[in-house]
C-alpha cells in the first residue's frame, strides 16, 4: 500500500507531462478511422481540448498549436492560420482592454464601484443580479466583448470594496492563523477588520472558512458578467451575430451565519459610504476617461444598429467594424491630457513646467493588457477556420441526417445540446454558419417548420460557457487572473444544461404560438405532402391548426 501510494504521489507530479505525452496517443485512432482530411482535423481539436481542460500546456501555448499542427498535418497553410490570431475581433478586445486599463489608471471605476454600492448595497445575490442585468442589458445592443470589457472593471473595484485585496483572502483561504494575524494588523479584508474591533474574537478555522465564502462570490461575480453579456446577447437580432446570420439564412430560403455577515455588512455599508466621501469631486481625468467611456460604447451602438441608419453609411460599406471604433477611441486616450488645458499657462512665467500626462500612457497599457488571452482568443478563430475549411463541420453535418426521423421536440433539444458543445471549441459565429444551411435541410427532409430546428440551434451557439477560447467574454473574464479553467468547466455545464432545457421549453410553449411552428410556412421550399408535421409529433397548442 505504500508502494502504491508513492507510486500515485509521484504520478501526480508529473501528471501534465504525461497529459502532453499520452494525449496525442489515445487520439491516434480518429486519423485512420475517418476520412483523412476530418480526422486529421478532429484530431488537433481534441487534442487542444483536453490541454485546455487540463492546462497541462500554458493556455497559450496550447492556442498556437494550430499554426504548427495545421500547415504540416495538410489541413490550412499557414497564411490562412496566422491572419486568424489578429482578426477585428481580437482589436476590439485589445481596445475593450486598454479602455479598461485608463479607467483603472484614473480610478474612475473605484469611483462607479462604490456609487453602485451606494444604491444597491452590498448583499451579494442582489450585487450579482443587478450587474447581470445590466451585462444582459448592454449585450442586446453592443457586442458581448465590449460589454464584458467595460463591467470587469467595475466588478473588480466592487469585490475589492467589499473584500478587500484579493492576494490577502487568497491567503486567508489557505492558512487561518495567517488570516487572523492580518486582520488584527489590519491588512485583512473590510469585513474582517470590522468584525475584530468589535470585540469579536474568532478561531483560524472560521476566519479561513469565511474567507472561502467570499471567494467563492469573488468567482461567481467575475464569471457573471460573460455569462449575462452571452445570453443578453441571444436576446435581440442585433445583439450577436449569429442571430443576424439566422436571418441572412431565412431571407435566403424564404443560510448559515447570517446574522454575523448583515452585521458585517451594515459596517461594510459605512465604510463605502466614508470612501466615497474622500474621494471628493470628480476631477479632469476621471471625468474625461467617462466621456470617451461613454463615447465607446455609443458608437458601438450606433455604428449599424441595423432598425435606424447608423453612422457607418458614411464610409464603404463593409469597411468601418467595431474594432475601428475601438482602435480610434483608445488611441486619442494616448495623447489626450490628463489635466484640465489652461490658456493662461502660456503667458505666466511664474507657472511651473510640469511634464505634459496624457489620460494613458503605452507602459501602463503593456503591464496591464494580458497579451496571452490575445492568442487564446486566435487560437479558437484559428480552430473554427480549420474545421470549417477541412470538411470536419460539414462531415458532422452529413451525419445529423438520421435525425430527420426523430421526433422534433427531440431532435431540437439534441441539436441545440450539439452545437452549444461544439461552439465550446469554436466561435459561435463560425458554428452557426457552418450548421444552420444542414439545419435547415434537415428541417426541410423532415417537413417541419425550418424555424423550430433553427431558432433554438442559434441561441445554442451562444451558450458558450465552459472554456475560457469559448467566446471573447470568457477570454476577458479569465484574464483577470481570478478564474481556474475547472472554475469555469463545472459552472458552464450547469450552465450549458439549463441554457438547452430553457430554450427547448420557450421553443415548445410560447414560441408555438409566436412563430405558428405548427404549420409549414410558406417562404419554406415545397415539401411531399405526404410527409406532415406529425411525423415529428411537434406538441400542439389550442386553437392553433396544422396547415400545410
Amino acid at each position: 500500500e505504500m508502494e502504491i501510494s508513492v507510486l500515485f504521489r509521484k504520478l501526480w507530479c508529473v501528471r501534465k507531462q504525461l497529459i502532453v505525452f499520452l494525449t496525442p496517443l489515445v487520439l491516434l485512432p480518429l486519423l485512420f478511422g475517418l476520412p483523412e482530411k476530418e480526422g486529421k482535423c478532429l484530431y488537433v481539436v481534441l487534442l487542444m481540448a483536453v490541454f485546455w481542460c487540463t492546462e497541462a500546456l500554458p493556455l497559450a501555448v496550447t492556442a498556437m498549436l494550430p499554426v504548427c499542427l495545421f500547415p504540416t498535418m495538410g489541413i490550412l497553410p499557414s497564411k490562412k492560420v496566422c491572419p486568424q490570431y489578429f482578426l477585428d475581433t481580437n482589436f476590439l478586445f485589445l481596445s475593450g482592454l486598454i479602455m479598461a486599463s485608463a479607467i483603472e489608471e484614473w480610478g474612475l471605476h473605484r469611483r462607479i464601484a462604490l456609487k453602485v454600492l451606494k444604491i444597491v448595497g452590498v448583499k451579494p445575490a442582489w450585487l450579482i443580479l443587478g450587474m447581470m442585468l445590466t451585462a444582459s442589458f448592454l449585450s442586446m445592443w453592443l457586442s458581448n466583448t465590449a460589454t464584458t470589457a467595460m463591467m470587469l472593471p467595475i466588478a473588480n473595484a466592487i469585490l475589492e470594496s467589499l473584500f478587500g485585496d484579493l492576494e490577502t483572502l487568497k491567503r486567508n483561504c489557505r492558512s487561518g492563523e495567517d488570516a487572523e494575524n492580518e486582520v488584527i494588523n489590519g491588512t485583512g479584508m473590510t469585513f474582517h477588520r470590522y468584525e475584530l474591533q468589535q470585540g469579536d474574537g474568532r478561531t483560524a478555522e472560521e476566519v479561513r472558512e469565511e474567507a472561502q465564502y467570499q471567494m467563492q462570490i469573488w468567482k461567481g461575480f467575475l464569471i457573471c458578467i460573460p455569462y449575462a453579456a452571452s445570453i443578453g446577447g441571444t436576446a435581440t437580432l442585433t445583439g450577436t451575430a449569429p442571430n443576424l446570420i439566422l436571418i441572412g439564412q431565412l431571407k435566403r430560403l424564404c443560510i448559515k451565519k447570517q446574522d454575523r455577515r448583515a452585521e458585517a455588512e451594515v459596517k461594510a455599508q459605512a465604510v463605502i459610504e466614508d470612501d466615497y466621501r474622500k474621494l471628493g469631486p470628480v476631477n479632469f481625468a476621471e471625468a474625461s476617461i467617462a466621456f470617451f467611456f461613454v463615447l465607446f460604447a455609443v458608437l458601438l451602438f450606433t455604428r449599424d444598429p441595423k432598425f435606424v441608419t447608423g453612422w457607418s453609411v458614411f464610409f464603404p460599406k463593409g469597411y468601418v467594424s467595431d474594432a475601428v471604433t475601438g482602435v480610434i477611441i483608445v488611441s486619442i486616450l494616448f495623447f489626450f491630457p490628463s489635466q484640465k488645458p489652461s490658456f493662461s499657462w502660456w503667458f505666466n512665467p511664474q507657472a511651473s513646467n510640469s511634464a505634459y500626462v496624457p489620460l494613458l500612457s503605452w507602459k501602463k497599457a503593456q503591464d496591464s493588457v494580458p497579451w496571452n488571452i490575445i492568442l487564446l482568443l486566435g487560437g479558437g478563430f484559428a480552430m473554427a477556420k480549420g474545421c470549417e475549411e477541412s470538411g470536419l463541420a460539414s462531415w458532422i453535418g452529413g451525419h445529423l441526417q438520421p435525425l430527420a426521423e426523430v421526433p422534433a421536440p427531440a431532435a431540437a433539444m439534441l441539436l441545440t445540446a450539439f452545437v452549444a458543445c461544439f461552439t465550446e471549441f469554436a466561435s459561435n459565429t463560425a458554428t452557426i454558419i457552418i450548421f444552420l444551411p444542414v439545419i435547415a435541410e434537415l428541417a426541410i427532409a423532415a417537413s417541419v417548420n425550418p424555424l423550430y430546428l433553427m431558432i433554438p440551434t442559434t441561441v445554442g451557439s451562444s451558450f458558450a460557457f465552459m472554456l475560457p477560447v469559448s467566446t471573447p467574454p470568457n477570454s476577458i473574464a479569465f484574464a483577470s487572473g481570478h478564474l481556474l479553467v475547472k472554475d469555469m468547466v463545472k459552472t458552464g455545464v450547469v450552465m450549458n444544461i439549463l441554457g438547452v432545457l430553457c430554450v427547448s421549453l420557450a421553443m415548445n410553449t410560447w414560441g408555438v404560438a409566436m412563430f405558428d411552428l405548427n404549420s409549414y410556412p410558406e417562404w419554406a421550399p415545397p415539401v411531399n405532402v405526404s410527409s406532415t408535421l406529425v411525423h415529428m409529433h411537434i406538441p400542439p397548442i389550442p386553437g392553433l391548426n396544422v396547415t400545410l
